[in-house]
């Protein structure tokens, strides 16, 4: 979508937030709240300056268990 000129925030907030409106979960998933269930990566660097930093897992946190693949 950034490719496309979709500014980086906007194509994550499309990817998370509006995915879970879209699908009728958002009371569950999509963005960062109490209550809320909370699957979070982190990545190496801002995504917003560069969006491939996406790519870059840091590590993922999957039901409170962080998930890392150190090289």
């Amino acid at each position: 979508m950034v490719e496309a000129g979709m500014p980086a925030m906007e194509t994550i907030q499309s990817a998370t937030g509006m995915a879970s409106q879209l699908l009728g979960i958002e009371d569950k998933l999509g963005t960062l709240e109490a209550g809320k269930l909370a699957d979070i990566v982190a990545v190496a660097g801002n995504p917003i300056n560069d969006i491939s930093k996406m790519g870059q897992m840091r590590f993922v946190m999957k039901e409170g268990k962080v998930y890392r693949h150190d090289q």
